[in-house]
């Protein structure tokens, strides 16, 4: 006679055990009992934990005794995901500069993270998996990490709007993100066109607008030229990234001077003024 001996040390939740015994002839000892613990109705899951464990296992064949002792222990939080409501919502970036939208999802588990455009409903990521033949959408994600990034390579204005950040639970849970694609544009004050006597100074002041991160660098040019401070004395440029300026004086100017003097900023459209040095008399 074979008896078949089950010890449940721990279950933590309302619901019901069943117990089933099958037959293994050749694997009598370790093989021929398991147990099945059927979890509570779906109404009761909510957000707390519930574990089931099994300890030990003992069969009894009048001859012996085999022990078996599982090496661990199954444990199932069904603690729900949530999102991490302090990283940023809001992005504006400019044309062709990339754009991020960091997303954070806590208790992820075994859910999935999908990247959904608004304005058409399309999947762009799941996982780390692109689902869209437009190669600038990317998901990013790094092994233990709660943040999945949406980065968007060279954006243009058209990618403007609502992007949502998705976790496959039953009902789905999203989180939306608004970004602003912004045209820089480079602006000099005063005139197109700028007329001054010989021997005055040009006094040109550049302003770049609509950028969120002040440029990298801010060139000028005359004609197709970068200007040469050392080819001619008394040229200057002060450039003030903060404020988003940049300033460029030619002290006394001679009518060699006169051209096209073009604002050329990192990350915005260029501006340009046509000057005309006069001589005097």
């Amino acid at each position: 006679m074979i008896i078949r001996r089950w010890s449940v040390y721990s279950v933590i939740f309302r619901g019901a055990i069943q117990f089933v015994t099958n037959q293994y002839p050749r694997r009598i000892d370790l093989m021929a009992s398991h147990i099945n613990a059927v979890g509570p109705p779906s109404q009761e899951i909510g957000g707390y934990p519930q574990h089931y464990r099994h300890k030990q296992c003992a069969a009894k064949n009048g001859r012996s005794v085999v022990e078996h002792h599982p090496s661990s222990y199954w444990e199932q939080p069904f603690s729900q995901p949530y999102f991490d409501n302090t990283t940023k919502r809001e992005t504006t970036t400019t044309v062709g500069q990339s754009a991020y939208l960091h997303c954070r999802v806590r208790n992820l588990g075994d859910r999935a993270v999908s990247w959904i455009r608004q304005r058409d409903l399309h999947i762009l990521t799941v996982g780390i998996l692109t689902y869209t033949n437009d190669q600038r959408f990317q998901s990013l994600h790094s092994d233990g990490s709660d943040e999945w990034t949406l980065k968007i390579s060279s954006p243009q204005v058209r990618d403007s709007g609502i992007y949502e950040c998705q976790v496959s639970t039953e009902p789905k849970i999203s989180q939306a993100f608004n970004l602003s694609v912004v045209v820089s544009k480079a602006k000099i004050n005063g005139n197109s066109e700028l007329y001054i006597k010989s021997g005055s100074d040009i006094n040109l002041t550049c302003i770049v607008l609509q950028t969120p991160e002040p440029p990298s660098f801010i060139y000028w040019y005359k004609g197709d030229n970068v200007i040469n401070y050392s080819q001619r004395g008394g040229i200057s440029v002060v450039t003030e990234k903060q404020t988003r300026t940049s300033r460029l004086l030619i002290s006394r100017a001679l009518p060699a001077d006169s051209g096209n003097y073009t604002c050329a900023p990192s990350t915005a459209e260029s501006a340009s003024v046509l000057v005309h040095v006069l001589n005097g008399g």
